[in-house]
């Protein structure tokens, strides 16, 4: 059985600080975490053992890839504090999940996601592809913590687990319209809901509030073809008639997780293609979307260099990890480049005319690269 102590506990919490840190010891607010790792470790592990931990204020910031999405950072305390829960209750709710979940899970993830659909496509004739309206900010809290209290029995982790969620009420409340289910009443507004995107914690609890629905789609709905990605699901089958059957079966099951999904989706063929995590996806090829594509060209881009808007002295975007000493080298390297380049045309020039058989002599241009080099 989990419990405090063991989320406490020296080893745990200073693997969780490495797993914290992993790429982002550069950044001022690791480093001095860094600088009295010890005392701060040791003090993290007091605070948690004799409940005095307090979480700390996010930091929000918008991105828009390709649609607007509040993002919230925790401070690196906190994040050290998230990586030690799911560094223990993770293994506890990971043997309950469904083999089809494909987010945030070891082993998973978009590449396997993507081959699993692309092999249903290739057995089923038609696919319902639904995704849920605004997942994160309506996560309803007293749901979420009814689902982990069936399998986390020690209090003081209940307590921690309420401490997070209490952290993140109210961050994506200007993103969340109100929507109201059977049974509600005025106050139904004041519930806490919400998971700040951003947290390990809230990509975990999302596998975690969306579990009972994998298990509906599989044991009481039969899906013989079944692939989610976060929000995202794809339910394969033969005939549309069953496939809108499923539909319904999920609207009345998403409604009492309080959930609902975007209009519109309905059964199609899977040779039109299935637009899922960036590609359109057909039954023997799959395509990246131009937005992807256009994106991962784009100078600065997150997709093409690694590191948004760094560029070098030449004007180069600057890469992931890249350090001064490689930056000089690839100038250098570039600066050589051009001569090279044209004794290699003038190579092929040369070939060519001895090839069609000119056998006059070769104009001069052609031999000032080798000059120059």
């Amino acid at each position: 059985m989990v419990g405090l102590a063991e989320i406490a506990g020296w080893d745990n919490l200073f693997l969780a600080f490495r797993k914290a840190s992993k790429g982002k010891r550069g950044r001022p607010e690791v480093a001095a975490f860094e600088y009295r790792l010890e005392d701060h470790l040791v003090e993290l592990s007091s605070a948690l053992r004799e409940r005095r931990y307090r979480p700390g204020p996010y930091a929000s910031f918008y991105i828009h890839d390709p649609k607007r999405r509040l993002i919230s950072a925790a401070p690196f305390r906190d994040r050290v504090v998230h990586h030690a829960l799911c560094n223990l209750i993770e293994p506890v709710f990971e043997r309950g999940f469904v083999a089809d979940s494909y987010a945030n899970r070891v082993g998973k993830g978009t590449h396997r996601a993507l081959n699993k659909a692309q092999q249903y496509a290739r057995r089923f004739g038609y696919v319902l592809q639904v995704d849920v309206r605004q997942f994160f900010p309506s996560v309803d809290h007293a749901l979420l913590r009814a689902s982990m209290a069936r399998k986390l029995s020690d209090a003081g982790v209940l307590w921690l687990i309420d401490r997070i969620l209490a952290s993140g009420v109210g961050v994506l409340a200007e993103e969340y319209r109100m929507v109201y289910f059977p049974g509600d009443d005025l106050f139904a507004v004041n519930r806490p809901r919400g998971l700040p995107i951003g947290n390990l914690t809230s990509q975990f609890w999302g596998n975690v509030y969306l579990d009972p629905l994998d298990h509906f789609v599989k044991r009481e709905l039969r899906c013989p073809g079944y692939v989610r990605y976060v929000d995202d699901l794809l339910l394969f089958g033969k005939e549309k008639v069953a496939l809108w059957d499923w539909r319904d079966a999920l609207v009345e099951r998403l409604a009492a997780l309080r959930l609902t999904l975007h209009p519109g989706a309905h059964p199609r063929p899977v040779a039109e293609g299935m637009p899922f995590l960036g590609f359109t996806v057909y039954p023997d090829r799959r395509r990246l979307k131009r937005r992807k594509g256009v994106q991962f060209q784009r100078p600065g881009s997150s997709l093409g260099s690694g590191r948004a808007g760094r560029r070098d002295a030449g004007g180069q975007p600057v890469g992931l990890g890249e350090s001064r000493a490689t930056r000089q080298y690839r100038g250098a390297a570039q600066s050589r480049v051009e001569p090279h380049s044209r004794v290699a045309r003038s190579i092929l020039v040369a070939i060519f005319l001895n090839a069609i058989g000119m056998n006059r002599r070769l104009p001069r241009w052609t031999l000032q690269p080798w000059r120059q080099a």
